[in-house]
């Protein structure tokens, strides 16, 4: 710090401690609560998406309706901090009083009553504006699974597997665990009710699939549903496109015995039976 002080000295100029300035600058409720909302939208933007992966968790980008509604909580508890005391609040008002009256905030004012209609109509135009390219190509909803597939390094044939667990083990605790896991890693997106109206599903198009629908997984093999869950998006073939799924490939952090769990609790909840496989010869 010594050190610091004498370069500045040679320099000419004053010293002063980042503290102190930083002080300086957050001497008013206005400027505090100015802040600390900065930093929250920083924090839900910045932080969320990119820190964990820094000390190997896994995270991903916050949908933009999901970072409003973190804004607007956060909004709500800067304004409860605010107005909880009556010089605090008196402090907070009074620079937004100054632009809006003073004589000598009038080009201030001005400006402040372009630009923010400008932007609330920027926003509203970009966002509304439609998009009219047409898809490259007719997309599967439910595309055509490999006959096999490589699973955390190990292959795997899909075609006539049925899902292990079922005859191995209690049913009831293969339930309570896919249950645990779906709870973990899933609810956020397909929801509590199964339903695809998770927390962040209004942010993805298209929609995370409803298991209660009887177009999902009642139509499924369960060594379909493991192959969807396990490659996730990127694992879609060309006839899923244009609109990938933004599920993750579940296989990088699930275990088999995981997925075939979730899978049980998935149908188990919805009531739907799986789709069996056809015996050769079977009459129909």
């Amino acid at each position: 710090m010594g050190a610091l002080k004498s370069v500045f000295r040679l320099l000419g100029a004053p010293f002063r401690p980042i503290s102190s300035v930083m002080g300086r600058f957050l001497n008013t409720p206005f400027r505090q609560a100015t802040a600390v909302l900065l930093f929250s939208y920083v924090l839900i933007e910045v932080g969320i998406p990119f820190i964990p992966p820094v000390f190997g968790m896994p995270s991903a980008p916050i949908p933009n309706t999901v970072v409003l509604e973190y804004l607007i909580i956060a909004i709500v508890g800067i304004l409860l901090w605010v107005s909880d005391n009556e010089q605090r609040w008196s402090e907070f008002k009074q620079p937004i009083h100054d632009i809006l009256v003073q004589p000598d905030r009038r080009v201030a004012r001005g400006a402040l009553f372009v630009i923010v209609p400008a932007l609330v109509a920027a926003q509203t135009y970009f966002s509304a504006q439609p998009d009219i390219s047409a898809p490259p190509s007719f997309r599967a909803i439910h595309p055509a699974p490999p006959s096999s597939i490589t699973f955390q390094g190990e292959q795997m044939v899909l075609d006539g597997l049925e899902n292990p667990l079922r005859s191995a083990g209690s049913l009831e605790e293969h339930y309570e665990t896919g249950k645990q896991v779906y709870y973990q890693n899933c609810l956020a997106c397909h929801g509590d009710g199964l339903q695809g109206r998770g927390h962040y599903a209004p942010a993805f198009n298209p929609a995370p699939l409803s298991f209660q629908d009887a177009g999902t997984i009642a139509m499924l093999t369960e060594s379909f549903v493991f192959w969807r869950i396990a490659k996730g998006g990127p694992g879609l073939p060309n006839e899923g496109a244009p609109w990938n799924s933004a599920m993750p490939a579940w296989e990088n952090f699930l275990t088999a015995d995981e997925i075939w769990s979730v899978i049980i609790f998935l149908y188990e909840q919805t009531g739907h039976d799986p789709r069996t496989w056809e015996v050769e010869g079977e009459e129909h």
